[in-house]
């Protein structure tokens, strides 16, 4: 199954958890793309010990999940690309949404 997550929330506990599903799914050999949009793409620097967003993000792309982020959110936080926040468009958004059988949204 090809699924689609979009995270959209700067929160720790929302962004560990749905990147904790991404490698759930991702183990259940699914293909699964995570977006991160608006304040999601803060989703690194609120990482914390209880809520490690970073851990979990480069557990995701190591299992060969695929990460995307709006690049105007990117830059009108004035952050940088990363590997964790590659800059992205909404084509892109659009496209993963197209071909996703299922989209979660947190």
């Amino acid at each position: 199954m090809k699924i689609g997550i979009i995270i959209s929330t700067n929160d720790a506990e929302t962004c560990w958890n749905a990147l904790r599903y991404a490698n759930f799914a991702t183990g259940q050999k699914d293909e699964v793309k995570v977006f991160l949009t608006g304040k999601g793409v803060e989703c690194q620097q609120v990482s914390t010990d209880k809520f490690n967003t970073i851990e979990q993000a480069e557990m995701f792309l190591s299992s060969g999940g695929k990460l995307y982020a709006c690049g105007t959110c990117i830059k009108s936080r004035e952050q940088k690309e990363s590997n964790l926040c590659p800059l992205s468009s909404m084509k892109d958004l659009y496209e993963i949404v197209k071909e996703s059988d299922k989209v979660v949204t947190f």
